[in-house]
Formats: structure tokens, C-alpha cells, sequence
């Protein structure tokens, strides 16, 4: 029964497998729309708007309103003199109280800030492509995972049909034996031999569709849907006709050294002075006119406006620091930048040569399978005639499920390097 249920299993999976087909291609599309962090690509755009918003905000006119009131030691007062003299006309100068207050609306419009606010839009947008850049390089790592599981699970489908061929092959022969073992032409222990080598193939490829369901559901994971036991089919592929990288990483050094060009212009604008208008209305005491505040102590309305220049100098102390800083990040960036290429190109040229090899290796294919089926034909019918045992039929029938598994693994791996170096190069 449990060698029954066995088989029964390799059937029905060999049924499933056949009922539909998944490409590679649609693995990794699927991938890319499922993995989180596709998210984090469109939040990262989000942001570097928002960033932008609130940069040109800016140039709005500023409104402040606000109150306050002081108490002073020391006020403005008339000279004892000029007061005598006032006193006489019939003037009371009781001079500024201490106690001054007053409630006002201020207005503010920024005119010319030395390209600041330039600047920081240019280094909001270059952080903003830069963040950008490191997410697609984070997305691309991706696709080697998901490459990997697909082309795994391409090499146990092929373990698995050519160990169902092999059943097929022992289970044909054990037929034959069984027959033999009645007419008295065979021993029942070279019948148990063969049955013995059927339920370990029968093992070999329970493991193997256990394996295969482990990656699926990796692959599924990755693919945030469920491919159940659809057959994987082995993708067409054609070695890159250009070894010149393409990887997002480039892109995202050139985005880090862009955004290093952004921040030494902004801090050159840091240098510039500010240019601004602004308007004040308060009601209080004191009011503007103070030989008027000096002779009533009552609240008035008040009006200035005026323009303001301003100029920080303290960032002259540190504009050549600040320079020298990032002239060294962006050495750093550069220096990344070749050593990455120089493991691209070296990771490459080992591709290259593995397909190289491969090739060489997969032109005797055909021929050392097609040996293997003759050889082993030929002892089925040695079998039959008595000339040789089941011990050496065994050892044919594995030569040439070794002979066509080698095969079909050389086929898979051959592709599988050629995507290698596509992944490598991003064609």
C-alpha cells in the first residue's frame, strides 16, 4: 500500500505539472509587483514632493501676530529745563511711562534669498532620485532570488522525470524477471534486486517532489500568489552581445555624486545676503511719536514698513570645510563605483567561462545518452537470454538515467548561467 500511494503521488504530480505552464518571465514580474518594497518607491516620491511643497512655501508673505508688554528702569524723559519751559505754556510732559505694551501684525515677504531656496529644491530632487535609486537597487537583488528558486525548481522537475523513466524502465524488467523466476530461468533474488532499486528510486523521487514543494512555496512567497504544481517551463536565452554594465547601482552613484554637486551650490548660497521686505501695524504705548506718548499716555495706532538686508558672515568660517567634506565623499563614491565594476567584470568573465565550458561539455550530450540506451538494451536482452544478471542490468539502466539527468542538468545550467550573466550586466 505505501509503495502504491507512492507512485500514485509521482502520477498525479505529473498530471498537475502538465496542466499549465509558468514562465520565468512572468516569476519576476509578479515578484516585482508583490515585493513590499515597491511601496517604499512611490513613498520615496511622495516625500521629495512634499519636500518641495513646503521649500516654496517659502516665498509666501510671513504674518505674525503677537503682543507683549515690558516694564523698564529707564525710559526717554524731557530735560528738567524744557520741561519748566513746557509747564509754563500749559504743557504736562510726564515723559514715557515704565510700563510699555502693545499688540501687532507683522508682515514679511521674502525678495531674494542668494538662491537658497534654489538650492535646496536642487538637493531636495537629487535626494529625492537617489533614494530612488538605492530602492531599485534593492528591487533588483530581487530578481536573483526569484532566478535562483525558478531554475531550482527546473532541475528537480527534471530529477523527477528522469527518475519516473527509470521506474518505468526497472518496473518493464521486473516484469520480465518475474516471468523468468516462474519458468524457473532467474533467481527471486535477482527479481528482489530490482524490486528493491524501484522503491529506492520511489524514495528518491517522493525527496525530490518535497524538495520541489519547499521552493514553490518560496517562489510563491516572492510572488505573493499560488502556482500550486504547475510546470516550470526552462526559458530561451541568448548570451548578451555587450559585456558593458547597465546595474542600477551605476545609477545610483551617479546620483549620490549628483546630489554632492547639489550641496557644494548650496553652500555657496548660503553665502549671499538676504533681501526682504516687511510692514508692521501695532496698537499700544509708546507709539511712534514719542513727544506725543511723553505728553498722553494713551494707546495709538502705529504703521512702518521698510526693507531688510541681512548677511550671515559666520559661514565663511566653515564654507571651506564644508567643500573639502563632500570632495572626499565624492572620492569615496567613485572609488565604490570601481570596485564595483572591477567585481562585475570579474564575476562576468567567470560566467562567461562557465557557459564556454558548459557548451564544449553538452555537444557530447546526446551521444553518451544515446550509447547509454543501446548499452542498456542490449542487456535487457542478455537478461532474457541468461547471459547476464540483474546486478548488471542495474548498473545500465543507472548509467543511462545518469546519461540523461547529466543531460538535462547541462541544458538547465547552461541557461541558468547565460540569465547569470544577464543579471550581471542588466541586459
Amino acid at each position: 500500500m505505501k509503495r502504491f500511494l507512492i507512485y500514485l503521488t509521482a502520477i498525479l504530480a505529473s498530471g498537475l505539472y502538465a496542466a499549465a505552464d509558468v514562465s520565468l518571465e512572468y516569476c519576476l514580474e509578479r515578484a516585482r509587483e508583490n515585493y513590499p518594497v515597491i511601496k517604499k518607491y512611490e513613498l520615496v516620491e511622495k516625500n521629495g514632493q512634499l519636500d518641495l511643497d513646503e521649500i516654496n512655501r517659502s516665498w509666501l508673505p510671513r504674518i505674525e501676530v503677537y503682543a507683549q508688554a515690558t516694564v523698564q528702569n529707564v525710559v526717554p524723559s524731557f530735560p528738567g529745563a524744557l520741561s519748566g519751559v513746557m509747564e509754563q505754556m500749559g504743557y504736562e510732559m510726564k515723559g514715557l511711562g515704565h510700563l510699555q505694551y502693545k499688540g501687532a501684525v507683522e508682515l514679511s515677504q521674502n525678495v531674494w534669498d542668494g538662491g537658497t531656496s534654489k538650492a535646496a529644491r536642487s538637493v531636495t530632487r537629487a535626494t529625492t532620485a537617489e533614494n530612488q535609486a538605492a530602492v531599485a537597487v534593492e528591487m533588483y537583488g530581487v530578481r536573483e532570488k526569484v532566478e535562483n528558486l525558478f531554475f531550482g525548481i527546473l532541475l528537480l522537475q527534471e530529477q523527477m522525470e528522469q527518475t519516473r523513466l527509470s521506474i518505468t524502465l526497472l518496473e518493464n524488467n521486473l516484469g520480465r524477471l518475474d516471468a523468468m523466476v516462474e519458468n524457473g530461468t532467474a533467481m527471486q533474488s535477482d527479481a528482489d534486486m530490482v524490486e528493491a532499486q524501484c522503491l529506492t528510486l520511489k524514495q528518491k523521487l517522493t525527496e525530490a517532489v518535497n524538495a520541489a514543494d519547499s521552493y514553490r512555496k518560496l517562489l510563491e512567497i516572492y510572488m505573493g500568489e499560488s502556482i500550486g504544481l504547475q510546470r516550470l517551463i526552462c526559458p530561451s536565452a541568448v548570451i548578451p552581445s555587450s559585456d558593458e554594465s547597465a546595474r542600477p547601482e551605476l545609477t545610483l552613484f551617479e546620483s549620490k555624486l549628483a546630489l554632492n554637486r547639489e550641496r557644494k551650490e548650496a553652500v555657496e548660497a548660503t553665502l549671499m545676503p538676504r533681501i526682504g521686505l516687511f510692514a508692521q501695524v501695532y496698537y499700544g504705548y509708546p507709539g511712534i511719536n514719542y513727544f506725543e506718548s511723553m505728553m498722553r499716555r494713551d494707546m495709538s495706532f502705529n504703521a512702518l514698513a521698510g526693507i531688510k538686508v541681512s548677511w550671515n558672515i559666520d559661514v565663511f568660517y566653515t564654507r571651506e570645510t564644508k567643500r573639502r567634506q563632500l570632495s572626499v565623499s565624492d572620492d569615496m563614491i567613485r572609488a565604490d563605483r570601481e570596485m564595483f565594476l572591477f567585481n562585475s567584470a570579474l564575476r562576468s568573465e567567470q560566467e562567461l567561462s562557465a557557459i564556454k565550458g558548459l557548451t564544449e561539455v553538452m555537444s557530447d550530450d546526446r551521444r553518451i545518452v544515446k550509447l547509454r540506451e543501446n548499452v542498456r538494451r542490449s542487456a535487457e536482452a542478455q537478461l532474457e537470454n541468461g547471459v547476464i544478471d540483474a546486478t548488471a542490468l542495474l548498473t545500465k539502466v543507472t548509467d543511462e538515467n545518469q546519461a540523461r539527468l547529466t543531460a538535462a542538468y547541462h541544458q538547465i545550467q547552461y541557461v541558468q548561467y547565460i540569465y547569470q550573466l544577464k543579471n550581471t550586466l542588466n541586459k
